[in-house]
């Protein structure tokens, strides 16, 4: 068994209640469990843990969690009380457990606010961020937009990651998914969202103005690794005016990082550590909406070379979080 640590790991809060944000995604039959899983923390996912060889576990909230709140205020207060939530369990139990702070990106200045509160007082190893902001009620705010600029700015600066995590495109923009439910969740939607969303913080120039932001993507990189190269290729032929100096390949290899959270596919893995390189991919399982135990035996049981499945186990997350 390889000592892992597991990155995209996530909790729900009753007070305030965002745990009730995932009840859509199950049936009445499997919803009571999986409430259970996201409220515990010193219980059963410890034990899990332990039997999956899990060292340590960064937590961060479900989706899409902050990020679902139009109201300005309301977001803001329920990202400082969730986060002292998290804070409370991390202390319990610091050997076993870390923690992504949620934000407010609805109000990009309190959200740097509370990211350094986060990092500094909390001890917080990063952000991670449900995809885009709804804002005042019917604008979805995603990231490499100019308003933005000083969040990442303070990113760099506090030389932490963005997780940037899966949430499903809202209905009216989503009309290619109508009428086929199928395609929405993590079977599809999630990464045709995240993938687009991370494609334009590539194009918009943000790591030639930042390039020391590293962001995080789980999934083996949202399909993203699968389809650079023809996304550059096509470039070429048709730039569109893209504000990015360099390949966006260059910044999938230099500016991200990518988790086995709820991809336990060795081939797809052989192909993105091909891809960005054995330095770049990181072990996660999805907790719970995966299963430790499959994503521990799947990845434990892996034919890789001893120091890249220790790099991927757990190597590779103490150099980025600075465990």
């Amino acid at each position: 068994m390889v000592r892992k640590i597991a990155l995209e790991e996530h909790f729900g809060t009753s007070d305030p209640d965002l745990v009730e944000q995932s009840r859509e995604h199950f049936t009445e039959r499997t919803w009571p469990p999986h409430r259970r899983r996201l409220l515990d923390i010193q219980d059963e996912r410890l034990r899990l843990m332990d039997e999956a060889g899990i060292e340590l576990v960064v937590l961060s909230l479900l989706a899409p969690g902050i990020q679902a709140l139009p109201d300005r205020a309301q977001a803001v207060d329920w990202a400082r009380r969730t986060n002292d939530v998290a804070a409370e369990h991390v202390r319990l139990r610091p050997d076993r457990f870390a923690a992504f702070a949620a934000l407010a990106l609805q109000d990009p200045e309190e959200a740097i606010v509370e990211l350094r509160r986060a990092v500094t007082e909390l001890g917080f190893k990063g952000a991670l961020v449900n995809g885009f902001s709804e804002v005042d009620g019917d604008r979805t705010a995603y990231l490499d937009e100019p308003r933005y600029r000083p969040f990442w700015a303070a990113v760099e600066d506090l030389g932490v990651p963005v997780y940037l995590h899966p949430r499903d495109p809202l209905p009216r923009d989503s009309r290619m998914l109508e009428g086929h439910p199928w395609l929405y969740g993590s079977a599809w939607g999630f990464s045709v969202e995240t993938g687009t969303h991370a494609l334009r913080l590539m194009a918009s120039g943000l790591f030639d103005e930042h390039p020391g932001v590293q962001v995080i993507l789980g999934h083996l990189g949202e399909l993203l690794p699968f389809n650079i190269w023809r996304t550059d290729h096509r470039l070429k032929v048709k730039p569109a005016g893209i504000p990015a100096r360099r390949p966006l390949r260059d910044y999938l290899r230099e500016n991200f990082h990518l988790t086995t959270s709820g991809n336990f596919a060795t081939r797809e893995l052989l192909f993105t550590i091909d891809e960005v390189g054995a330095d770049r991919v990181l072990f996660s399982a999805d907790y719970p909406f995966e299963s430790m135990t499959e994503a521990a035996a799947w990845f434990d049981a892996l034919d890789l070379d001893r120091e890249v499945h220790e790099k991927i186990a757990e190597g590779n997350a103490r150099k980025l979080l600075g465990l």
